[in-house]
């Protein structure tokens, strides 16, 4: 039996051709026909979740410290604001989208929630993070979010840390995937997303691996022509 191809995301939308984390890079990910994207978050001081990577605003300041009138003054090199997780949500409607969270104090947990149940395709959002903290904390208030970790490990026992967090996806950068790995995580009834790939070459790789999607700033790259 041929394995189905995987899926292909959008790391922080196309990012290679677009300004990552930006409505522009998700957009044309769409356009290039990416299966989906992924995304960062980070909450602002007054409680809004903003998609951006890095904590630090250049001539700003930290996200954190930040109240969001303030911070939707600035503008990214492109020149669109900042976007808004809800704004990101409304333009990749239909797409699968994984949302990076990479800090959340719990008194965020209800808003991110919310925002994904309110946004055009909930079944299609997921969170994944390198804290399992937080993974685990969202699975013990939303059973059903499709949940995963981030890994730059090779565990003893990889799937001792899905179990520990919760979830059902090990999302595990691409040079530590061997074909072990790949059918660990699907014995126990996991997926396994390898990232980042910008090379066909790796992406045909992994893909007789056996893995479930690949994640990269140039999807257009990896789509069949």
């Amino acid at each position: 039996m041929i394995a189905p191809a995987p899926r292909i995301l959008a790391h922080r939308g196309a990012s290679g051709e677009a300004l990552e984390n930006s409505l522009a890079a998700f957009e044309l990910a769409r356009r290039q026909g990416a299966d989906g994207v992924e995304l960062d978050i980070r909450a602002t001081r007054d409680g809004r979740l903003v998609v951006h990577h890095d904590s630090v605003i250049p001539g700003l300041g930290p996200i954190g410290d930040q109240l969001f009138p303030a911070l939707q003054a600035a503008r990214l090199q492109n020149g669109e604001p900042i976007p808004t997780l809800e704004a990101a949500l409304a333009v990749l409607a239909g797409l699968e989208v994984w949302i990076e969270v990479k800090a959340l104090p719990e008194a965020g947990d209800s808003t991110l929630l919310r925002t994904i149940a309110e946004s055009p395709t909930p079944v299609r959002c997921a969170v994944h993070s390198f804290d399992h903290r937080i993974i685990a904390r969202l699975g013990s208030k939303a059973p059903a979010l499709r949940r995963g970790i981030l890994s730059t490990s090779y565990p003893v026992d990889p799937v001792g840390p899905m179990a520990a967090a919760g979830a059902g996806t090990l999302w595990q950068e691409w040079p530590l995937i061997d074909a072990e790995l790949v059918a660990a995580v699907h014995r126990r009834g996991g997926e396994i997303i390898a990232w980042t790939v910008d090379d066909p070459v790796v992406f045909r790789s992994l893909a007789e691996l056996g893995v479930d999607g690949v994640c990269g700033n140039y999807p257009a790259r990896l789509l069949p022509h």
